[in-house]
């Protein structure tokens, strides 16, 4: 079941909890690169990574009148750095602490003359060690890092699928490395009530720009300890009267009023004979309620494809 040929393995928080926390922080310190040199992008879209064929990556990032990308891979377990001159840097993914794994970055970036500084104050995560200092999260398992970027695969291709249908502002399919999850977000084209903020390490100012737009938001996050459990998501903001009550597809779905949002286990999907069709049977069907009950105008934000089918043969 968990052979590379599953395309939807299984992950127990409890038995790579040590892994996911240590590549959190890896993720943050190479998704604030990102975020140091790249142009303000509307509700923090440009500090984002993406899913690739291999693992994730900071797509080019611009560094004076040269670009870079950082990739990590989760097949060969490595950290490649990638510089528009073809310069390239690559560090092996191993066990080692979050403060060494920064060293080895910076270092690997300052010899391909792309020197930058970041907060290396963690984000939204509950009692943060800076990342130069944090010796205590220092996991990684290989088994358990591929395992978790193929399920990002998954959602990934899915919810291109599912974002597909829709012609109004959306974001694209991201990785979020301050929450550690994979998100697609619809927009109504309707401004929304200021967000009240209390995002843990997260300036109040830059979640009230994210949801300063009505939203409808669906995602895929691994869990926590807190809540360990990998589930998909998906939430309304502002959420509107009667969406916690609203009938959602499948009947493993449920709404988790500590959350705001409708929740799925992840393992419903992978164990179902046909994960794509209830996966996107809970997107559409949440999305559904959030804008109906929303008033969003549905019909003008509904994608027309073109058909690409001819009857007739061209001369």
């Amino acid at each position: 079941m968990n052979s590379p040929s599953n395309p939807w393995p299984a992950l127990p928080f409890a038995e790579w909890q040590d892994t996911a926390t240590t590549l959190h922080m890896w993720t943050q310190i190479v998704g604030k690169i990102r975020l140091m040199l790249s142009p303000w992008t509307n509700h923090s879209w440009h500090v984002t990574l993406y899913v690739t064929s291999r693992g994730l990556t900071t797509s080019p990032i611009p560094h004076g009148a040269s670009t870079f990308e950082i990739r990590f891979d989760f097949i060969d377990h490595e950290l490649r750095i990638l510089k528009s001159d073809g310069a390239v840097r690559i560090l092996t993914l191993r066990a080692q602490s979050v403060a060494k794994f920064y060293q080895e970055v910076m270092k690997a970036l300052a010899e391909l003359d792309l020197p930058v500084s970041i907060n290396t104050m963690p984000n939204e995560i509950e009692n943060p060690i800076p990342f130069d200092r944090d010796e205590e999260h220092r996991s990684y398992d290989r088994e358990y890092a591929n395992r978790f970027w193929r399920v990002l695969v998954q959602s990934d291709r899915v919810f291109k699928e599912f974002r597909s249908r829709f012609c109004g502002k959306c974001s694209p399919v991201h990785f979020f490395w301050g929450s550690f999850d994979l998100a697609v977000t619809r927009f109504s084209g309707r401004p929304a009530p200021p967000h009240p903020g209390g995002v843990p390490h997260l300036p109040d100012a830059i979640t009230r720009e994210a949801y300063s737009q009505e939203v409808s938001s669906l995602g895929f996050w691994p869990g926590n300890a807190a809540a360990p459990t990998p589930i998909f998501y998906s939430y309304a903001y502002p959420e509107p009267a009667g969406f916690a009550e609203a009938k959602i597809q499948p009947e493993a779905a449920f709404y988790q009023p500590k959350l705001h949002e409708f929740v799925l286990p992840y393992d419903s999907v992978r164990t179902a004979e046909k994960p794509d069709e209830v996966l996107l049977d809970f997107a559409q069907s949440t999305y559904d309620a959030a804008s109906t009950l929303g008033e969003w105008d549905r019909d003008a934000l509904q994608e027309v494809k073109p058909s690409l089918h001819f009857t007739h043969p061209h001369s």
